[in-house]
């Protein structure tokens, strides 16, 4: 049996080199372009396996300009045997859908063997940096019809199936996996080889296959700018209101934080009170330019799905009940809610009291624990059942998989990990229409430094939002609403993957979203005591009655120096709390995005130039194993930053 083993690259524009163009819309053609960083943990992955199969082929697959050979060779120099790029002019524009489905047909006509006896694994980075999407790892799996898992940490070859642990809402799962299947690696996995020597030799004299759509035989219906599902309307930089960094003196640490007390020492901060996020929202064209065009075909109502997690609704899909009530009462429609597990019907009041007017009920014992293949399908049943016009998911780990697997099935676009959702209209002057009403998804976009708005022309018109984005609407008791069973046709092929054990130990995640105080530790953190000054500050914030979690930089929960729950920022979690304390934090604005509604933001940094002290109220600059003890001292001697005890602390 012959082993082929893909690995997905893309190469990504530097973010900050990135300039808009005359038409509002993003130009990269005049940013560096650099291997994206997370697809590098997919390309050793493939080299790990190898290692278990010394004859396996190993294949690195992109798709772009011609350029990008420079980089495909990079990954021969690091053990890979062929390059393979899919280039054509006309895919230029092409959206997330449109990109799943060009890879999967070049693989499927091109690279994937049709001997049964022929097996194949396909690895890809968790997401890249330019658009953070997590999309394209599900869409090329559900076009190739093969099962998949995304946000991996480890991966075990056994012969016919893979066995993999992945992140997941509070803990990790464990999959066995058969081959073939399509794995997306998150950064706390094994970290990419280095070029060798042989290597790079062999790259110089290495010949990169290129493929056009005439060769592998597929129309431009589904890609490209025009064939595109999703299509950006509008970019605009986004511009934060906090007022200018007061850093605080002090010829010693415990002088620096002894000023730092003094500040807090007379009132209550709240959130929201100085972090404000003003963009320019260029005017809107006018709409009667051209004739009004209804594209919904008849699709109606709002769909929403109810993620299951330890046995409880997630917090999650009670936010996006917010939003979606809020679009169907402007539509005059209705929140239909999607609730599937074992024995989960006496949740479905609860769904309704916060905002639902339908939940459609799907119980069944296999379907206990989410599983992508059997969720995908079931959903898409209700889809086609149901026919809404939009359809939105919590941007949990599941959500960020489901909702892009689930746009493939039932061809419709995704925009991701959006925070703000509105009813809106879209000119478009080469159809010389005007499309109303559609869903303005909006999210920010090239490292949280643009902010722009989506527009889907299939419905369902599919977001995912980031946890914490939305307030959950308050529990209405009195609320009525219809609650269905619903039967989805499900088959063995569904149930291929195996959920050997699920493990959610890692609570704190959730209650950074009611925690009055937030200590986050950056990468530095980790590396000098394992997060310890960190928690132990947490801890004596507790004793003192005071309402306080820790959470996480990306950089420092890819090192594993922190579980996912804990992440805060754009791929994590987007926080409020009255204090918000980065430790050790670059400033990276991926950070920033998910804080900047705290009321009140203070970093502590070594560095003197650290972006965070751009995006902060005060600044201490110091050594974190220095300044960390004088704070917490401070902290049990009775400071609370003029927080008062609370009561829920225990």
């Amino acid at each position: 049996m012959g082993l082929k083993i893909f690995s997905l690259m893309k190469q990504v524009p530097v973010a900050n080199e990135m300039r808009m163009g005359s038409d509002g819309l993003m130009d990269r053609t005049k940013a560096k372009s650099i291997i994206n960083v997370d697809c590098t943990f997919g390309l050793e992955q493939g080299l790990q396996i190898k290692k278990s199969v010394p004859d396996a082929e190993l294949y690195v697959v992109s798709m772009g300009p011609p350029s990008f050979e420079q980089s495909l060779k990079k990954a021969i120099s690091m053990g890979y045997d062929h390059a393979v790029i899919l280039s054509d002019k006309r895919l230029g524009g092409s959206d997330t859908f449109a990109t799943g489905l060009a890879l999967a047909t070049m693989l499927k006509s091109k690279l994937i063997s049709q001997d049964p006896n022929d097996k194949f694994i396909i690895f890809a980075g968790r997401q890249t940096s330019d658009g953070d999407t997590a999309h394209v790892p599900s869409q090329v799996g559900e076009n190739l019809g093969i099962p998949q898992a995304t946000f991996v940490e480890k991966v075990e070859y056994q012969g016919d199936h893979l066995q993999v642990v992945r992140m997941i809402e509070g803990g990790h799962q464990t999959i066995d996996i058969p081959i073939p299947c399509i794995i997306s690696v998150a950064p706390t996995a094994i970290h990419a080889r280095r070029p060798s020597l042989v290597g790079a030799i062999n790259a110089r004299e290495a010949k990169v296959t290129m493929y056009g759509l005439d060769d592998i035989g597929l129309e431009t219906t589904f890609i490209g700018l025009n064939g595109s599902p999703t299509v950006v309307s509008n970019v605009v930089d986004i511009e934060h209101t906090r007022q200018k960094v007061v850093m605080l003196d002090g010829e010693t640490p415990s002088d620096k934080v002894n000023n730092l007390s003094k500040i807090f020492s007379n009132a209550v901060q709240t959130a929201k009170s100085s972090a404000k996020e003003k963009t320019e929202i260029k005017p809107t064209e006018k709409a009667n330019e051209f004739p009004i065009v209804d594209f919904r075909k008849g699709a109606s109502g709002i769909l929403t799905w109810v993620e299951m997690t330890g046995g409880q609704i997630s917090k999650s899909s009670l936010e996006i009940l917010n939003p979606a009530r809020r679009l169907a009462d402007e539509l005059g429609t209705k929140v239909i809610s999607v609730l599937i597990g074992d024995n989960v019907a006496s949740f479905a009041n609860q769904v309704i009291g916060h905002g639902a007017d339908e939940v459609v009920v799907v119980n069944d014992e296999r379907l206990k624990e989410y599983s992508i293949l059997p969720f995908t399908s079931t959903i898409a049943q209700v889809v086609k059942e149901k026919k809404p016009e939009i359809a939105l998911f919590g941007a949990t780990t599941s959500g960020r998989e489901l909702a892009p697997r689930l746009g493939s099935r039932v061809k419709a676009g995704v925009t991701a990990d959006c925070t703000s959702l509105k009813i809106g209209t879209y000119v478009n002057k080469r159809l010389k229409s005007t499309f109303s009403p559609v869903l303005e998804s909006i999210r920010p976009t090239y490292g949280e430094s643009k902010l722009a708005t989506i527009i889907g022309f299939w419905c369902p018109q599919m977001a995912t939002a980031r946890p914490g984005t939305f307030e959950s609407l308050p529990f209405d008791n009195e609320r009525k609403g219809i609650v269905t069973e619903f039967t989805p046709n499900l088959t063995d092929a569904d149930f291929i993957s195996k959920i050997v054990n699920t493990e959610r130990k890692e609570v704190g995640g959730q209650a950074l979203f009611t925690a009055d105080v937030i200590v986050s530790g950056g990468k530095p953190c980790g590396d000098l005591d394992n997060f310890q000054g960190i928690r132990d500050l947490v801890d004596a914030l507790k004793e003192q009655g005071i309402k306080a979690e820790w959470g996480a930089s990306r950089q420092a929960v890819d090192r594993g120096f922190a579980p996912y729950a804990r992440q805060v920022g754009q791929t994590g979690k987007t926080v409020r709390p009255k204090i918000y304390i980065a430790v050790g934090i670059s400033g990276a604005i991926q950070h920033v995005s998910g804080i900047k509604e705290s009321g009140k933001i203070i970093a502590i940094n070594i560095e003197k130039k650290a972006n965070i002290f751009n995006a902060v109220d005060y600044g201490i600059i110091g050594d974190y194993v220095k300044v960390m003890p004088e704070l917490i001292k401070m902290v049990k001697n009775g400071y609370t930053f003029g927080l008062k005890k609370s009561e829920d602390i225990k």
